[in-house]
């Protein structure tokens, strides 16, 4: 018998195009064994997909864009959050 599970990975781009150049990410693996459910950071040298558009490629579905980043006058030019987030997922099957 196989069960969905869903994976979701974000990925932090250069620019808000979705072919642009991949920064950052994190996956959340709900299909992996409960012990081993933890997140994978972008701690690696090189990221799952180089772009949104890669990774769409290969089956995930893109469920959140990134909103305009809204800046104060004044504060343009202060560091925050990588603007250019996106949130993806996907089901897989496994064996249950």
């Amino acid at each position: 018998m196989t069960i969905k599970r869903q994976q979701i990975l974000f990925l932090c781009l250069v620019k808000p195009e979705l072919s642009s150049k991949t920064i950052a990410w994190a996956l959340y693996d709900g299909a992996s064994a409960a012990e081993d459910s933890r997140m994978e950071t972008g701690d690696s040298a090189v990221p799952p997909y180089g772009s949104v558009l890669d990774a769409m490629r290969d089956g995930w579905k893109v469920i959140q864009a990134p909103q305009l980043p809204y800046y104060v006058h004044g504060h343009e030019n202060e560091t925050g959050h990588l603007p250019w987030e996106y949130m993806l997922e996907r089901e897989v099957e496994i064996d249950g």
